[in-house]
């Protein structure tokens, strides 16, 4: 039986309730969830912070797998979602911490990576999007799903995601452009 197949069988098991297919679930899905929340968070250290919400609210949430899109495309959306708001969360907490001193409206190129720049500003325009576009920006471009994978998991007509991703990207390009809103 191919992987994907015995994670999908795993997901069902732990979904009705069986903790042992939880357990191997959790085990067998992690570095899948790790690299998804990397692609999404510049740093290790968040990604593994990210992977590990994503874990819990996995272990929490499987009873509401419904089964009506493919595991991974349930773990993608879940995963990009807790990417996300762990990146809010550690904003935050970087404005409490600064007490007060403005935070630079860009990462300082001497502290950050070119490709950890760009995902930062990524985040940061989706972040100025609605969530619902945010979240299919997340799941087309940053982790690759198709219109149909993603129409099913949101339980959207596919014209209604292509639209939503549209407008999504046009924002999120006028944003890192430095167009005003």
């Amino acid at each position: 039986m191919p992987l994907a197949d015995g994670i999908e069988d795993l997901a069902r098991s732990a979904a009705r309730g069986d903790g042992a297919a939880l357990h191997a679930l959790l085990v067998a899905v992690r570095p899948e969830v790790l690299r998804l929340c990397a692609r999404l968070l510049p740093d290790r250290q968040d990604a593994e912070e990210a992977c590990q919400d994503a874990l819990l609210a996995l272990a929490r949430g499987i009873t509401r797998f419904e089964g009506r899109s493919s595991f991974h495309t349930w773990l993608y959306r879940l995963s990009a979602n807790r990417a996300r708001s762990t990146y809010r969360a550690l904003r935050r907490r970087a404005l409490v911490e600064a007490a007060g001193a403005p935070l630079p409206d860009r990462a300082d190129p001497r502290r950050t990576s070119v490709v950890a720049g760009t995902r930062l500003d990524l985040l940061e325009a989706l972040d100025a999007v609605r969530p619902d576009q945010a979240e299919v920006v997340a799941l087309r471009d940053l982790l690759g799903l198709g219109y149909g994978e993603i129409a099913a998991l949101l339980d959207l007509p596919e014209g209604t995601v292509k639209s939503r991703l549209h407008e999504a990207r046009r924002q999120v390009r006028r944003r890192l452009s430095g167009e005003p809103g």
